[in-house]
């Protein structure tokens, strides 16, 4: 045990004391470097992005002339809001599922977000 180097039991104290939405957000931000998606945080108002998150909830919002489904995607730095027209459900949009989104960034009142995105849900790891 005395081999052990220092940052392993530095990294082990961290898991341990760690708040578990900390470490998710890390593990989720993580996840986005490797897959070479953006950073929600990095996303500006009229780019064309690819991010990649975990949707945290999952709505259905009757609005007065088209319904729409909208999911907040969290990526462990911001949350996007992902807006299908014209949809009440979709096979697979469910929270806790973690999916990579592409599309041009909007604003809707002071909230990023991505309408009709190009979508593809990703497996669990």
């Amino acid at each position: 045990m005395s081999g052990a180097a220092p940052g392993y039991w530095r990294r082990l104290v961290r898991h341990l004391t760690s708040d578990t939405s900390e470490l998710d957000a890390e593990d989720l931000s993580r996840r986005v470097e490797q897959s070479g998606a953006r950073r929600a945080s990095d996303c500006r108002c009229g780019q064309a992005v690819t991010v990649l998150g975990r949707l945290r909830s999952v709505e259905h919002c009757p609005r007065v002339a088209v319904a729409t489904l909208e999911a907040e995607l969290f990526d462990g730095s911001e949350a996007i809001t992902l807006v299908w027209l014209g949809r009440r459900r979709i096979p697979g949009i469910e929270p806790g599922r973690t999916i990579k989104a592409s599309g041009r960034i909007a604003v809707r009142d002071g909230r990023k977000v991505l309408y009709n995105p190009y979508y593809e849900l990703q497996r669990s790891s």
